[in-house]
């Protein structure tokens, strides 16, 4: 199996100038940890409730802080046609929970360590 079959419709993204509070709103509405920070249609960065609990810890104010204040900027990425099994295993090396799929210059989405899991448990033969 292949990134493209975990990433499907439209990514969650969010622009650089936009506010934590817009940022928290926008991953309740959408109920994910994570959002593609996009400029330009150019993806820039990867906000996720990690940076939201750090921002909250220095006491930004949600109202006035932006996402690209607290965001891993320039996040690693893969293309859509990796293997699953290749990606989880990247993704376990780096330390990274959160992968950005893409796709000609495009953000397709953004898979987690869970989506691979299940994806890789999925394609298991039980053994």
């Amino acid at each position: 199996m292949r990134l493209q079959a975990l990433v499907g419709g439209s990514a969650e993204v969010i622009g650089p100038e936009a506010s934590l509070l817009d940022a928290a709103e926008h991953m309740i509405k959408s109920s994910v940890g994570y959002l593609g920070v996009v400029a330009r249609r150019e993806l820039v960065g990867i906000f996720t409730e990690h940076d939201m609990v750090e921002a909250v810890a220095a006491d930004a104010d949600p109202e006035v802080a932006t996402v690209s204040d607290w965001m891993s900027e320039a996040p690693d990425t893969m293309p859509s046609h990796v293997l699953v099994r290749e990606a989880a295993t990247w993704l376990l090396e780096a330390g990274y929970h959160h992968l950005p799929v893409m796709e000609d210059g495009e953000l397709l989405g953004i898979v987690t360590v869970k989506d691979l899991l299940w994806a890789l448990l999925d394609t298991s033969d039980g053994a």
